[in-house]
């Protein structure tokens, strides 16, 4: 089968003339292959394209896809969004009394899959008309599915639905109380023990207008947790949140899943091992197609995505498998120190934060770790030269390239002319935009990105310009895995061939450890007083941040990822007893 899309956002046929479609054969013809909507944008006909490849490679804007599918696919294509728009074939399924998990790219239909099951969009089985009830579980006979359809429909079943867009929520103006109380289906006393779990006192009585992204995560997860319902849905629950958080998060959705039926997708790998029974991956090409798999174990299903190869579809969704490092690179190497720095102190109304004198070296990559509001942001402004010093000298004298925490898209510039300062040769598209797919983006306005796509801009604009350091505050936020492990290596190859340093601020545990050399550890009272450990060789660092944690963490056999172990497993007590918290 073939499916043809058409990325509405890029297409520009009053500038381009249909440039795209004057060498078709079938328009040459006569054939109707290509019509045009009232937009006078091109309508492809899937059934007579013969899938020459003229037009994708007309489109100046390259807004086409043709794609050629399996023809048994056909008989599983679950939703379409209309002519020439993205198609999700198959689905999760939800299972009683375990946590499944969803695993795949930005754009193949997680959070699509989610609204599904969850009843927020009726799925049209790719019918331009959609599709009644009768159709719908006809379609789903013979499978788990069909039941639970059943019961969604007839309101036998009642989900949660804890949304990825947690912006929405700060059109609620009034406080956090109140916000929880109007969404809350249990008592008060319920409320009060999740308002404590989740950490949320200091934000109880604010405007949720006002909360950090932190904040307004916990929030919605709260109010997920409120509802007195028979499936729990999270699509993403660890952006914006701390490596402390995320694992409490995890804690409590184990003990919901307990006496609950909890589906979840996410991003962080070493969360969804620990939080999932099983999981159902989600494969294809972003933003024109995605094919669930049947359910896995979940080391099996991390360790196939990880390799690159579904052995139960017999399929390889990706080139080339990722490595992980059996030990921390360079641990033992002696490299020349780029520069030394004193003790300095910054500090503002209701908190400070203390640099301990350390040094960093040419050619290697620093993670900095810790709790949000603990000051690692501060830090990084502070060597950025965006703040100064409230006590202490620091004067670099380096070129120092940085990248925020939070980055905005408010302009219309084109992606294009923001990289244009900079040489778009070959070694620049092969190092930087097809790894990362900006080459896709180039045409679009900087408005119209997306959280992810802007992140990616962002970091290649940070690694390219001529600096002697790096510095890069969370670069995970909004990224998929494997765009995560795409900026580890371009991280990785940019510093080794600049023999430049650079400081690597994150919370995902996976990029920390396949990206650093040694590790900036933050300790303190989070938003009373911060204070920096290190930079420390990896071992030691990573001890002295997993033991804060009270986590331990061992190499996956097959793949040497690393996997946190089981809180009181025997290995997580053995590990605990000999001090060692990072890999035994």
């Amino acid at each position: 089968m073939r499916i043809a899309v058409l990325d509405r956002n890029l297409c520009q046929p009053r500038k381009c003339s249909k440039e795209c479609f004057k060498y078709c054969p079938k328009v040459r013809t006569g054939d109707e292959t290509i019509i045009f909507d009232e937009d006078d944008r091109p309508i492809i006909s899937e059934i007579l394209c013969v899938g020459c490849g003229i037009c994708i490679k007309k489109c100046p804007a390259e807004a086409i896809k043709i794609v050629n599918l399996p023809e048994k696919l056909k008989t599983q294509e679950v939703h379409r969004f209309g002519e020439n728009g993205f198609a999700l074939f198959g689905l999760p399924i939800p299972h009683k009394g375990s946590v499944v998990g969803i695993l795949g790219s930005n754009g193949i239909g997680k959070s699509t899959s989610i609204k599904i099951l969850t009843g927020n969009l009726r799925p049209n089985l790719g019918k331009k008309e959609g599709v009644n009830k009768k159709e719908l579980l006809k379609y789903f006979a013979g499978s788990e599915l069909q039941n639970y359809f059943k019961n969604l429909i007839e309101g036998k079943i009642r989900c949660s639905h804890k949304i990825q867009n947690i912006d929405l929520f700060q059109k609620f103006y009034g406080k956090v109380s109140s916000f929880l109380k109007k969404e809350s289906e249990r008592s008060d006393e319920d409320i009060e023990k999740i308002v404590e779990l989740l950490d949320l006192k200091s934000a109880y009585n604010r405007n949720v207008s006002d909360l950090s992204g932190g904040e307004l995560q916990r929030v919605a997860i709260a109010v997920s947790l409120l509802k007195d319902v028979d499936f729990y849905f999270f699509d993403e629950v660890t952006p914006f949140l701390d490596i402390f958080q995320r694992i409490k998060i995890a804690n409590i959705i184990q003990m919901l899943s307990q006496s609950n039926n909890v589906l979840i997708v996410e991003h962080d790998l070493a969360i969804l091992d620990l939080l999932t029974d099983t999981i159902q991956i989600i494969y294809g090409e972003p933003g024109v197609y995605g094919i669930t798999t049947k359910p896995i174990g979940s080391r099996s299903a991390i360790n196939q995505y990880i390799d690159g190869y579904l052995k139960n579809e017999n399929i390889r969704i990706r080139d080339k498998s990722i490595r992980f490092e059996v030990r921390a690179p360079r641990s033992n190497v002696e490299l020349e120190i780029l520069k030394k720095f004193d003790q300095i102190y910054k500090r503002y109304e209701g908190f400070s934060l203390e640099v301990t004198p350390g040094e960093f070296r040419k050619g290697e990559i620093i993670g900095g770790v810790g709790p949000n509001a603990i000051g690692k942001s501060t830090f990084a402004k502070l060597f950025a030269g965006v703040i100064k010093p409230t006590e202490g000298e620091l004067d670099f004298g380096l070129k120092v390239s940085y990248k925020p925490q939070y980055v905005k898209g408010d302009s219309d510039t084109l992606v294009s002319d923001v990289l244009s300062t900079y040489t778009l040769d070959n070694q620049f598209y092969e190092m930087y935009l097809k790894p990362l797919r900006l080459d896709l983006l180039m045409n679009k306005k900087l408005s119209v990105l997306s959280g992810g796509e802007l992140q990616r801009v962002a970091i290649v604009l940070c690694l390219i310009r001529d600096a002697d350091m790096y510095i890069l505050d969370e670069p995970s936020a909004h990224l998929d895995v494997e765009e995560r492990i795409q900026i580890s290596k371009i991280i990785r190859r940019s510093i080794e061939d600049r023999k430049a340093t650079a400081l690597v601020i994150d919370h995902d545990i996976y990029l920390i450890d396949l990206v650093s050399d040694r590790l900036l550890v933050f300790l303190g009272n989070p938003g009373i007083k911060g204070k920096t450990s290190g930079p420390l060789e990896m071992k030691d660092g990573m001890n002295l941040f997993l033991k804060m944690l009270g986590i331990t963490f061992r190499r996956d056999e097959e793949t040497k990822r690393p996997r946190i172990n089981k809180l009181n497993s025997r290995l997580d007590r053995e590990q605990k007893e000999r001090g060692e918290y990072y890999y035994a």
